[in-house]
């Protein structure tokens, strides 16, 4: 490519006039063949990718959508309903039930995992030392896997666990089963998630954080700003973006619980933990109603496609510095 560039710039020093126009054609003739080249090479290479996500994703969503509105149950063709999938969805107490679980973990879940990571975050972006190593301790909770995380908590929840040894140490009711009783339950898968999950959002902040110009704060500070004033009506306000983006990544994921709860406690005690996603495996997977298993999941796509509506309308994220 570089010797063909180099004749064209030697022809048309060499030759002005008509054969320089002759020269820049050829020019852009080779250029255009070269942007194609280059295109058809960068297909190629992300076309296995997209084949997978075509047929594991889109064709899955398309065929779970077509599910939805039949009674299928893997043995026999599937038997078009019509809508009684979803109007079933109406009157099911365990899918009330399981919204209802959903909620509350998310209301409590989303808001101090976007606390914690701002946090982490503004910790994270002090110039300290050994500044590195503990960017890279906060993020070992989110890059180990959820299973593994699950069994260790469920071993740390167990009556003779560590936390229950440590609250007859202070002097504390001790006697506690973390997982078995319903009331306990499920805040301890949410402590769990909350441990799991801040550090992957701290990054998102902590990337913001640095993206502001030092030159915001310095005027604060100029005009008297104490450290929190300045954090609480400089620096959060420009957050706000990335609060938007967390918090409504935050409600997708909380929408979504599954792994957790199927590893700590199957949905009990008496349905206390039970979730949506875990509801849609169960009828799926366990009772083999794939139909109104899809129908579940759609439903709850909508929940979520309107959550995040929501959230976009109330959360400001434009930013003029």
């Amino acid at each position: 490519m570089t010797r063909i560039l180099d004749g064209v710039v030697r022809t048309m020093s060499a030759s002005p006039g008509p054969r320089a126009g002759t020269a820049w054609s050829h020019l852009a003739a080779v250029l255009r063949k070269e942007r194609v080249s280059e295109a058809i090479t960068g297909y190629l290479f992300v076309l296995p990718f997209l084949a997978a996500v075509g047929t594991f994703v889109f064709l899955a969503a398309v065929y779970a959508f077509y599910l939805s509105f039949h009674k299928y149950d893997l043995f026999t063709p599937p038997e078009f309903v019509g809508l009684a999938n979803y109007r079933r969805l109406l009157t099911d107490r365990n899918f009330r039930i399981a919204l209802r679980n959903v909620a509350v973990y998310t209301a409590g879940v989303v808001p101090t995992q976007t606390i914690v990571a701002i946090a982490l975050a503004v910790l994270a972006n002090q110039k300290l030392r050994l500044r590195g190593f503990f960017r890279s301790a906060y993020y070992v909770p989110c890059i180990t896997s959820s299973v593994a995380s699950s069994l260790i908590f469920m071993w740390l929840y167990y009556k003779q666990g560590i936390i229950n040894y440590i609250l007859s140490l202070l002097g504390l009711p001790s006697n506690i089963d973390w997982l078995g009783n319903p009331s306990t339950a499920l805040p301890a898968i949410m402590t769990l998630v909350v441990w799991t999950t801040s550090a992957y959002f701290m990054v998102v902040f902590l990337a913001a954080l640095q993206d502001i110009p030092t030159s915001v704060s310095e005027a604060a500070k100029i005009d008297g700003a104490t450290s929190w004033q300045s954090f609480r009506y400089v620096t959060l306000p420009l957050l706000r973006p990335s609060i938007f983006l967390v918090v409504v990544l935050g409600t997708i994921g909380c929408m979504q619980v599954f792994d957790q709860v199927y590893i700590m406690t199957r949905g009990g005690p008496l349905k206390s933990t039970m979730s949506i996603v875990y509801l849609v495996y169960t009828e799926a997977f366990g009772d083999l109603r794939f139909g109104y298993g899809a129908a579940m999941a759609f439903a709850l796509f909508a929940v979520i496609f309107v959550l995040t509506l929501i959230q976009r309308k109330f959360l400001d994220v434009r930013i003029e510095y």
